[in-house]
């Protein structure tokens, strides 16, 4: 592991700037690390929040694996911090990918399967009103999603046998069956629910980097029942997944390769 003020010249530096995975917690980074080779010198914490920053190589292709913390604020505002401090050593990242598990809508997305975003939504950003939900760009200010790269999402999918569709971000986690039918009455295309992805999204876009999104479902979105959540499952599935990714990475554009942000 790496801190995020580290400077360039740990072993395959020229790489290792190239892509950013976000997780959440650490349960996710260590699956996602897990997938590939490690390549960080000595642990290290970063800045004041104490996250960790995995360092690994995907085939021939520098990964950075950051537990950014749970929900979008966090995810947004270490995100945003280590895209900065990257773009000031000169070592910009190529691409942004939130993973980590989330839930899944049923029955679109079963239990360990896989869905990559083809719109990465801020659900509940907005206001309650006695018509309904009404998004915060129909306040009249604000965005409330982000369209990942059409082909970008395409190739994830097809390497990893992800399902395509939204992936909402949420603060609060959907525990009722109301709530749940509520979201996909409003995103008919929403396949799996998360706390993160938009809050990465955001950091990505005012660097103007590519992002995408992937989750493992580890639970369906309604009711809380936890004897049927598979977590280590979802955890396992991740691993697989992004370790297929290699060839996604690796297919990024000459400028990304270098470690170029895109303006």
């Amino acid at each position: 592991m790496t801190s995020l003020t580290d400077p360039p010249g740990r072993p395959d530096e020229g790489a290792a700037a190239r892509v950013l995975v976000v997780t959440a917690v650490a349960a996710e980074q260590d699956a996602v690390a897990g997938a590939f080779r490690d390549t960080s010198a000595a642990p290290a914490h970063a800045p004041a929040a104490a996250r960790t920053l995995h360092r690994v190589t995907a085939g021939g292709v520098g990964v950075d694996v950051l537990a950014a913390g749970v929900g979008p604020a966090a995810a947004a505002a270490t995100t945003a911090a280590v895209l900065a401090a990257a773009a000031q050593r000169g070592a910009g990242y190529g691409l942004v990918v939130s993973t980590g598990i989330g839930g899944g809508f049923q029955p679109g997305a079963p239990l360990c399967s896989l869905v990559v975003a083809s719109r990465i939504v801020a659900a509940d950003l907005g206001a309650e009103t006695a018509e309904g939900f009404v998004p915060v760009t129909g306040l009249g200010f604000g965005t409330v999603e982000h369209r990942p790269d059409a082909a970008l999402v395409a190739r994830v999918a097809e390497v990893t046998g992800a399902r395509t569709g939204a992936v909402l971000t949420v603060s609060t986690v959907t525990g009722t069956a109301a709530r749940a039918t509520a979201l996909r009455d409003r995103h008919p295309d929403a396949l799996a629910e998360a706390m993160e992805g938009f809050g990465v999204a955001e950091a990505a876009a005012a660097v103007g980097c590519p992002v995408v999104e992937l989750r493992a479902v580890s639970n369906a979105v309604g009711p809380r029942d936890r004897e049927q959540w598979r977590i280590g499952d979802a955890l396992k599935a991740l691993t697989d997944a992004t370790g297929r990714l290699a060839p996604v990475f690796e297919a990024l554009p000459a400028g990304a390769r270098s470690g170029a942000v895109a303006q």
